[in-house]
């Protein structure tokens, strides 16, 4: 047994720093990722929260989809502009 609750005033490391920055009148400053979202950004993150796994998983596969197919059409818009030259570097002047 301990002598002294001195030796380990904190039960859990960090409480102390949370509940000062939880509480009412403790500084309750924005956290900085939060403070860099835009409305649009914090709209979609509430929208994403309120789905069900299900629905979330679903939105998972389309944004997957998304991704492939604009995979697609950006080797093909690559392949395009190989064949028509216009990303090849300038040939240095003789």
């Amino acid at each position: 047994m301990r002598a002294s609750p001195d030796l380990w005033p904190e039960q859990i490391p960090g409480v102390a720093e949370f509940a000062a920055i939880k509480s009412p009148n403790g500084n309750s400053e924005t956290p900085k990722w939060m403070a860099e979202l835009e409305k649009e950004d914090i709209d979609m993150l509430q929208e994403f929260g309120s789905l069900t796994l299900s629905q979330l998983l679903d939105k998972v596969r389309e944004l997957q989809n998304l991704a492939y197919q604009l995979g697609l059409e950006e080797a093909r818009e690559m392949t395009r502009g190989k064949f028509l030259a216009i990303l090849e570097k300038p040939k240095p002047p003789r």
